[in-house]
């Protein structure tokens, strides 16, 4: 019989250790924890009976309670198969790394060879409430406490990384309520409901979660994380709704038009009262870079997350995602625009996906953005963004003549920070 996984994240200092070191103390089956973080095993240290090593003199602690705690080196699905063959335990959870993605650590035990022994049940995300809002719920707020450590290329924002946590998983842990008001509390639930309108969420303090929400859960479905961030339901709701105008030979989607109030796919964004608004960008003109990275460098303040493709000119084969959260954007290369392939690449492509937005002169080239912010006037942001445009005589001219700061590489990264 498959061994139940939960995955924990969120970023440094939310209060995991707490929640875990709560769990095992609470649930009185046998339960393994791995560490998947580079230092020391951090559970609480009165629950460590003794240290003990693996075959390959990797750290094991023995737990009070007769679970075990180990930080392993090394691949991940290799550890932990590795931990099943050598000790008896009835659940896994699986500590992540407070500036890690959670879900390449969740396609190992759905698709990888984890998979076999183990049955990923559920993946938790925990929250520092004080420090949400200091980031994302208020704008008049002095700036957050700089989170501790880095990511892994030095490059990636710890900001979008945090929003990345949010946006895959199945259940949020609103932890410290204790450090907002009643009212700041609501607001970050409101938000993170924007943000994750998939998952659960619990508000608490100290960690103190009911075991039965962590474990033995089974909610989780990989796909269905994969697709539940906000943004990327707008996004979809969007291109759907262009392709549901065409087919019915209707006027095609003005671009310019954002009446729709708001309501994508059926699902109508939560709280006006905390003026929370989520809206969609899209252009078939490609962004002016000097205009457009000077336009990121200087963001409103009630912006909290955008995120989608953009057309940038200088870079006609790359598509690149831009990522904001917080107070940094990131702009990475993550694929190759079909148009800039050959006919017969194109033509295989297209058969493949019928219902792919195409521009007869610029094929699949386009910036398709969701923009997520509260208080928030987004014709204005609309406007400004609609200013970094190419202008008709700039359409005309020779692109590679701009001062181009994008990246031009494969996972290649350039970060702009907002003026603050």
């Amino acid at each position: 019989m498959s061994v139940p996984v939960t995955i924990l994240c969120g970023e440094l200092g939310a209060g995991k250790t707490t929640l875990l070191s709560r769990l095992l103390e609470e649930d009185e089956r046998e339960i393994a924890v791995l560490v998947n973080d580079v230092g020391a095993v951090n559970v609480d240290a009165d629950l460590v009976e003794a240290r003990t090593d693996l075959t390959t003199g990797e750290e094991v602690l023995a737990l009070e309670n007769g679970c075990i705690c180990c930080s392993l080196g090394g691949e991940l699905s290799r550890s932990v198969i590795q931990l099943w063959k050598e000790h008896e335990f009835e659940y896994l959870v699986v500590e992540a790394s407070g500036v890690g993605e959670p879900e390449p650590i969740a396609r190992q035990f759905v698709r990888g060879p984890a998979g076999g022994p183990y049955d990923l049940d559920a993946v938790v995300t925990v929250v520092d409430a004080r420090r949400f809002y200091d980031r994302f719920g208020d704008s008049t707020a002095a700036a957050p406490p700089a989170q501790q450590g880095t990511d892994e290329t030095g490059s990636r924002p710890l900001g979008d990384l945090l929003l990345e946590q949010i946006e895959f998983c199945d259940l949020l842990v609103v932890n410290k309520c204790d450090l907002v008001s009643e009212e700041e509390r609501e607001r970050v639930v409101a938000l993170l409901e924007t943000l994750q309108p998939r998952a659960d969420i619990v508000t608490t303090e100290y960690g103190d979660v009911d075991p039965t929400m962590l474990l033995d859960s089974g909610r989780f479905d990989l796909e269905a994380a994969s697709d539940a961030a906000g943004w990327k339901q707008a996004i979809e709701a969007d291109a759907a709704l262009e392709v549901s105008h065409t087919d019915d030979h209707k006027t095609p989607v003005d671009e310019h038009d954002h009446s729709d109030g708001h309501d994508h796919g059926g699902h109508v964004h939560p709280p006006e009262r905390y003026g929370i608004e989520v809206d969609t960008y899209h252009r078939r003109r490609p962004f002016h870079p000097e205009r457009f990275l000077a336009v990121l460098a200087d963001l409103p303040a009630g912006l909290v997350r955008a995120k989608g493709l953009c057309w940038i000119a200088g870079r006609e084969r790359q598509a690149i995602t831009m990522s904001y959260a917080g107070t940094e954007t990131s702009l990475e290369v993550t694929g190759r625009w079909i148009a800039s392939l050959s006919a017969d690449r194109q033509a295989a492509f297209r058969d493949t996906q019928p219902d792919l937005s195409w521009d007869e002169e610029w094929g699949d080239r386009e910036t398709r953005l969701a923009l997520i912010g509260r208080n928030l006037s987004m014709d204005e942001l609309t406007a400004r963004l609609d200013d970094c445009l190419l202008t008709d005589a700039e359409m005309d001219a020779d692109w590679s003549v701009f001062e181009n700061p994008a990246p031009t590489g494969m996972g290649d990264t350039t970060t702009v920070s907002s003026v603050e």
